[in-house]
């Protein structure tokens, strides 16, 4: 059974209004989430909030509809960067499960594609792209592991943005061939959340593949909490599996018998000809 995630639910001081989003998400079917501060630098001293405890939004988590184990919540920081100063990795950063950066220029996109410290990069949904989507920086980014994000949100608010969420989304999925891509809602209210299965189905407005479109809500979340794993602690994540036998192998432990048999049907046999 597939595990559906959204890791951009907007933080709110509101504690009951970002609880009943997380509840929401759950009974949806979403098995972990992620609450995201989003952070827009000025020319003064960046400040990056401190993410609050998840044990003060919960006593006790909620159960994820159809699964017995309740819903895991993470915190998300992201950077909105016209400069390159704006993004400065700190020790602040590192309270965070997960680092996003939203570019708002080309060459800012090419540095955080090939350069930035970061496992999501953020497209435009509220604005049409500033400019267009290049082969080279995406692949650099798809080879480094790090993923692009759309919202669907926004596409929800307002009818203009929703021309340009599907219009900056194709444009992307132009480019990428709709790898490394994830779909999150970019929720400020429990309202604004749909089903997995509805974002899948969304994803297949944004010429998505049907198995692409479920992987983004998914199997490439699953990949981008390994990528924050892996960012955090500086280090690889490994999975070891039992090789089984190649055939080859089997052969060469065969009694001599047995191989004779196989080449009985030979006119000479190489063991029994061996002098």
């Amino acid at each position: 059974m597939s595990v559906f995630m959204d890791l951009n639910i907007i933080s709110s001081n509101d504690k009951n209004r970002l609880k009943s989003i997380i509840e929401t998400a759950a009974h949806l079917g979403y098995s972990t989430v992620a609450i995201n501060y989003v952070v827009e630098p000025q020319q003064k001293k960046q400040e990056i909030p401190k993410p609050q405890s998840v044990s003060d939004i919960f006593d006790k988590f909620p159960i994820v509809q159809g699964k017995s184990s309740p819903i895991k919540v993470l915190n998300r920081l992201t950077i909105i960067a016209s400069d390159a100063s704006h993004f400065r990795p700190t020790n602040e950063y590192k309270s965070f499960d997960l680092v996003a950066v939203y570019p708002k220029t080309e060459k800012l996109f090419h540095a955080a594609c090939m350069t930035f410290d970061v496992d999501i990069i953020c497209i435009a949904v509220a604005e049409k792209q500033p400019f267009h989507f290049k082969r080279a920086p995406v692949n650099g980014a798809i080879d480094r592991g790090v993923f692009f994000e759309t919202c669907y949100a926004a596409a929800i608010r307002d009818t203009t943005m929703r021309r340009y969420t599907i219009a900056n989304a194709i444009s992307l999925m132009e480019v990428c061939k709709g790898k490394n891509i994830i779909m999150s809602s970019g929720a400020e209210r429990p309202l604004e959340l749909r089903g997995p299965y509805d974002i899948a189905n969304l994803g297949l407005v944004f010429s998505l593949s049907e198995g692409d479109a479920k992987a983004a809500v998914s199997t490439n979340c699953r990949a981008v909490l390994l990528h924050g794993e892996t960012r955090a602690t500086a280090s690889g994540v490994v999975y070891t599996m039992k090789k089984p036998k190649t055939p080859q192998k089997q052969e060469e432990e065969s009694p001599v018998s047995k191989k004779c048999m196989r080449c009985s049907a030979h006119s000479w046999c190489p063991v029994l000809t061996a002098t």
